[in-house]
């Protein structure tokens, strides 16, 4: 039963999802991403350290590395060579595969007594596992983005401050990452103001997203966020994290109505669920829960009042600042992106 108190904000959600309905119904377009991906030139891998051009099959090895985790840098290097530079490479963080060939000498059988040996070249390929630049702490990469930060709202970096979320700034994804169980959001630099949402407005949103991925983590609200991409419960988490986005910009006070790319997101998915009716219902009920998990983190003491306008930044939020422009990822999605949960 919900209590006097909790009922005039459960009625605020309940209107949320019955708008978010109707946006669906009137097929809305596909969302747009509220940040760019693309925020430095196209470079071949390099070693961070040696300054060396990685060549044939690492080039595409690291690529699709670079690709898959946003990554964006081109700056590569072992453990050890980071070490060594001084950097530290965060915990948790997945290594990439390398390959190098070596030349060497193989002597053959003998012939006979007295003749000598046949020899002949041959490569011998040796594994090695590298880290990304966005991956490790200590080194600014030389093709760095110009810092251009986004404006903060204080009642909303209070909230999320009081999670204990663990937040990564870097790169061009935003996801939770169950490996690290931390909140990663792209370079504040990217993101854009677009379709009547302020960059702010976009960074909270997107934060809200990934921060409602966190709350269903095993050990918090134990949520199943599917085993692959594209199936059911995939689909289903991912709904629900942008409604909870939506339902905590509307508790922050950050947007009254829900953003227009909210539903489009949300439609993107339930078109995958092969458009479940309930679905979005139950959805709604997970979101509620989050937001009312997240609640539950707060300090006891009195919350300031949302406030719609960006404040100068102050930035107090548990967050490890990737050195540089740079997994599962965005609240806003199409076919070709996502906000979501990282599987690693």
């Amino acid at each position: 039963m919900h209590t006097k108190a909790e009922k005039p904000r459960a009625d605020v959600y309940a209107t949320i999802t019955a708008k978010l309905l109707a946006a669906i119904a009137a097929n809305p377009c596909d969302p747009i991403m509220p940040w760019q991906r693309s925020g430095t030139r196209a470079v071949l891998p390099t070693n961070a350290i040696t300054g060396q051009a990685y060549r044939g099959v690492n080039i595409l090895s690291l690529w699709v590395s670079a690709l898959e985790r946003g990554y964006d840098t081109g700056e590569w290097a072992t453990l050890r060579q980071w070490n060594e530079k001084g950097a530290r490479v965060r915990k948790g963080e997945t290594a990439s595969p390398i390959v190098f060939y070596k030349e060497v000498n193989v002597v053959g059988e003998r012939h006979d007594d007295h003749g000598e040996a046949d020899t002949e070249r041959r490569r011998l390929a040796r594994g090695y596992w590298v880290f990304a630049a966005e991956q490790v702490e200590g080194h600014h990469p030389c093709n760095a983005l110009q810092p251009d930060p986004i404006a903060r709202i204080a009642a909303a970096e209070a909230y999320f401050l009081a999670t204990g979320a663990k937040v990564v700034i870097g790169g061009s994804q935003a996801c939770y990452r169950r490996s690290t169980d931390s909140v990663h959001m792209p370079d504040e630099v990217r993101f854009i103001a677009s379709d009547g949402r302020s960059r702010t407005d976009s960074w909270y949103a997107v934060l809200g997203h990934e921060t409602t991925h966190w709350s269903g983590a095993a050990h918090r609200l134990n949520r199943e966020f599917g085993k692959r991409f594209g199936d059911d419960a995939y689909c289903f988490e991912e709904a629900c994290a942008e409604i909870g986005a939506a339902f905590l910009c509307a508790r922050l006070g950050i947007a009254i109505e829900p953003h227009p790319d909210h539903a489009r997101y949300i439609h993107h998915w339930l078109k995958v669920m092969q458009g479940n009716p309930r679905a979005i219902f139950a959805a709604a009920a997970k979101a509620q829960e989050a937001v009312a998990y997240l609640d539950g983190l707060q300090v006891s003491q009195p919350q300031p009042e949302p406030s719609g306008k960006a404040s100068v930044k102050t930035r107090k939020l548990q967050l490890v600042a990737a050195p540089a422009p740079c997994e599962r990822g965005c609240s806003i999605a199409s076919a070709s992106f996502s906000l979501r949960y990282d599987a690693s």
